[in-house]
C-alpha cells in the first residue's frame, strides 16, 4: 500500500476514503492523530495493528460537536457541559459512561467509558463533518516510540500501514491533550496536558490529580496510564534544574558514541559542547520546549550514532506538569546524576 499525503484541498477525498473504512491520519493542536472510523469495528481494528497498540489500551473519541457526544454518552453532568463550553474546541480530553452497545468493545477496551475530544483543528474539524461519523484518534505513531508533531513523523512510522495522511504542517502544542475522568463522582486527571488542573478548577472547582499505577492485568481508562510510551532508540536521561550542565557535558566527552543534547536557548548559548554532542533547541521556556520534545526525540532516532540524550526538566505545574509527564516516561524515569562521572 502506498500511503498518500492529502493537502488541505483533498478534506473531501480523504473523508471518503474514512468512510470506506480506511485509516487516514490527521492533524490536531497536539499531535497528529491516526483515525478511523468509530462505528466500524473492522476499521478500528486496523488502528491495533498498524501501531502495534495493545488491544486493552481504549482510544479516544474525536468529535465535531457536542451533538456527536450525545449520540452515545449515557449522560452528560453538568460540570462536563461547563467544561466543554469552556475548553471545547481544545487540548481537553473528557472520559463519561456510554450507552451500552453504542461504540465497540475494540473503542472502549471493553470498559462502559468512552474519551471525547474536540480538537482545536478546522481542517480535521471539517474531515469529521464530511465523513459524517466520529473518528478514533490515538497517536499516529508505532505504539511507544515518540508522538508524531508533523505529518512527516507520521509517513516515518506508518507509511505502507495506512491508507493517508491528511497534511496541516507542524502542531502547536506538542503534547498530547488532558485527560479528565468525568465518570466518577469526583473529576480526576488521568493525563495532563496543555489544559491544566488550575484551568479546570476555574471552572468547576476541586478536582484530583491520578497517582494510581494501573497493574498488569488491568484495563486503563485512558491511553498513557499503562504501557511504555515517547521512547526513542537511544536512552534519555533527565537533566533537573539543579544539575551543573558544565558536569553534564563532562559526562557527554567521557563517552564513545554521540549523545544528544536537548535543552533550552539560553542554556545551549553558555555551553562549550564537546565533538560527539549533537544540540537540539528546545526554544524559550515551557511552552516551546513542549511544542519541540517529541520532534527533538524523534530527530535523534534518524541519527543512529545517538545513543544516548541529556534533556533539560522544568518545574512540574502547569504546562510544565505535562512536559515533564512525558519526558518522564521517554526516559523511564531516569535522571542524570552526579555519579554518572564517576
Amino acid at each position: 500500500m502506498e500511503t498518500i499525503i492529502y493537502n488541505l484541498d483533498q478534506i473531501g477525498e480523504a473523508a471518503q476514503a474514512l468512510r470506506s473504512g480506511q485509516l487516514v491520519a490527521f492533524p490536531t493542536e497536539t499531535v497528529y492523530g491516526l483515525g478511523a472510523d468509530a462505528t466500524n469495528e473492522e476499521a478500528v481494528k486496523k488502528v491495533y495493528q498498524a501501531k502495534g497498540r495493545p488491544s486493552d489500551n481504549p482510544l479516544i473519541v474525536h468529535v465535531a460537536s457536542v451533538a456527536m457526544v450525545e449520540k452515545y454518552a449515557a449522560e452528560i453532568p453538568e460540570k462536563a457541559r461547563q467544561l466543554m463550553t469552556a475548553f471545547w474546541p481544545g487540548s481537553l480530553t473528557i472520559i463519561l459512561k456510554i450507552k451500552p452497545g453504542s461504540l465497540s468493545k475494540t473503542v472502549t477496551g471493553g470498559l462502559s467509558t468512552v474519551a471525547f475530544r474536540f480538537p482545536k483543528c478546522q481542517p480535521t474539524l471539517d474531515l469529521i463533518e464530511q465523513a459524517g461519523v466520529p473518528m478514533v484518534g490515538p497517536s499516529a505513531n508505532t505504539s511507544g516510540k515518540p508522538s508524531p508533531t508533523t505529518a512527516q513523523h507520521v509517513y516515518h512510522d506508518l507509511h505502507g500501514k495506512i491508507y493517508g495522511i491528511l497534511d496541516d504542517g507542524p502542531t502547536k502544542v506538542g503534547v498530547e491533550s488532558t485527560v479528565l475522568d468525568m465518570s466518577t463522582d469526583h473529576p480526576v486527571i488521568l493525563r495532563p496536558g496543555a489544559v491544566t488542573k488550575a484551568d479546570i478548577e476555574g471552572v468547576i472547582g476541586s478536582i484530583d490529580l491520578n497517582h494510581h499505577h494501573v497493574g498488569k492485568g488491568e484495563i486503563p481508562k485512558a491511553p498513557g496510564m499503562k504501557y511504555k510510551h515517547y521512547a526513542p532508540n537511544a536512552q534519555v536521561y533527565i537533566v533537573d534544574p539543579e544539575e551543573d550542565w558544565a558536569n553534564v557535558m563532562k559526562w557527554v566527552e567521557q563517552q564513545p558514541f554521540a549523545v544528544g543534547v536537548m535543552a533550552e536557548d539560553v542554556i545551549l548559548k553558555q555551553l562549550t559542547l564537546p565533538k560527539n554532542a549533537q544540540a537540539f533547541s528546545l526554544g524559550n521556556g515551557v511552552t516551546d520546549a513542549s511544542a519541540r520534545l517529541f520532534d527533538g526525540l524523534r530527530m535523534y532516532d534518524d541519527e543512529k550514532q545517538v545513543q544516548a540524550i541529556v534533556t533539560q526538566a522544568f518545574p512540574a505545574h502547569d504546562l510544565g506538569l505535562a512536559y515533564m509527564n512525558r519526558l518522564n516516561k521517554s526516559a523511564g524515569g531516569q535522571h542524570f546524576r552526579d555519579e554518572f562521572l564517576k
